[in-house]
């Protein structure tokens, strides 16, 4: 499976954007779908995600502000980022995983600056 993130870009506090992430296939129930972050100098945190019971899971810093979801076709998974606050400056990676295989997309660049 092949993933591409897509959607990163510049944006002001308070602003939103929208991350995609789309798969060569159809992901089925076996995957569970993730978002990832890296900041510099930190390491790579769990933003999001959708597991393959369907129970989404956030980071406390970005409940209420993150939403992850899938579209009906299956293929693609995204990040609705809403309220950006410049912490929130990081590469975004998505990550789609069954018990035996990881397949990772090339990172998006997210930053939120005035």
């Amino acid at each position: 499976v092949q993933l591409q993130a897509s959607g990163g870009g510049l944006v002001q506090p308070g602003g939103s954007l929208r991350l995609a992430c789309t798969a060569s296939r159809i992901l089925n129930n076996y995957y569970d779908m993730i978002w990832y972050r890296q900041s510099p100098g930190k390491e790579r945190e769990l933003v999001a995600e959708i597991t393959r019971s369907g129970t989404t899971n956030y980071a406390d810093s970005v409940k209420g502000r993150f939403i992850i979801f899938r579209s009906s076709s299956g293929s693609t998974f995204y990040l609705q980022l809403n309220s950006l606050k410049p912490d929130d400056t990081a590469v975004y990676y998505c990550n789609a995983r069954t018990n035996a295989r990881s397949y990772w997309g090339q990172g998006t660049q997210v930053t939120v600056s005035s």
